[in-house]
């Protein structure tokens, strides 16, 4: 059986170079990221949803019956933390605004991006790491949870970055060393498992707190500005896959 080490650091891996996104999709037309990024916004809410719902309460529900401090307490901790490291940064994710061009200075919300984003890559490989201390399967629906939301944040990241004035070059850089922090959140838990053998069940809910704050805060709004009817229908449509693609996994269990 393959180590929970091991594949904690494959799935950071992967989850980190997602980070390239951005350059590639913007070398394909504007307009067709434009048409495409709120459907990709509705299929992540949906699987993150889905992950929690399907995969992580169940688990957690099970593992907190060895605990002495209620994991629902815990999932209401992880939606505090994330609502906290948006206010004290002032950081959002920009995932459906326009996209910007490229300006001539560097500004602020550059360099803000780049530190709210790192931030939120060490949580997620903490969160994946302590995913696979608990089962490959809890594990593996965590990962593909994070990288379906990677995708359209990454593609906002790189816009901001543009305006804020960095070369496209510049801005692939710096989102991939941003996205590289994410080892240092895996290293850390992963560390600490010997000394802390519960540390993924604690984990486990805050994953679920912080999946919701994301999905409810984050991208379900930005699926309101859209209000054509077709569209509408078209954006529960990718939702209800998301949630598909968590219930599938449950069969290769």
């Amino acid at each position: 059986m393959t180590s929970p080490i091991l594949l904690s650091l494959l799935s950071v891996l992967l989850v980190s170079l997602i980070s390239l996104t951005g350059i590639i999709l913007f070398s394909l037309h504007e307009r067709l990221i434009r048409q495409s990024l709120l459907l990709l916004v509705g299929f992540s809410a949906g699987a993150l949803l889905g992950d929690v719902f399907i995969h992580i309460f169940p688990e957690m529900i099970a593992e907190g019956a060895s605990q002495s401090l209620s994991p629902f307490l815990l999932v209401l901790a992880g939606m505090l933390l994330s609502f906290v490291i948006e206010k004290v940064i002032h950081w959002r994710h920009c995932h459906c605004s326009a996209l910007p061009k490229a300006s001539v200075h560097i500004h602020p919300v550059g360099i803000m991006n780049l530190i709210g984003d790192a931030i939120h890559n060490f949580i997620d490989g903490a969160l994946i790491a302590g995913s696979y201390l608990i089962s490959p399967h809890i594990g593996l629906a965590t990962t593909i949870a994070v990288v379906l939301h990677e995708i359209p944040q990454e593609i906002g990241d790189f816009a901001v970055l543009l305006f804020s004035g960095f070369s496209a070059r510049r801005a692939a850089m710096f989102n991939l060393l941003s996205a590289c922090v994410a080892f240092a959140g895996a290293f850390l838990v992963l560390g600490a498992a010997s000394t802390l053998p519960s540390l993924g069940g604690l984990l486990l809910p805050v994953a679920a707190g912080n999946f919701l704050y994301i999905a409810g805060a984050d991208l379900m709004p930005e699926l309101h500005k859209e209000t054509r009817f077709s569209r509408a229908v078209m954006q529960l449509l990718v939702i209800l896959c998301g949630i598909g693609i968590m219930q599938l996994l449950t069969f290769v269990e």
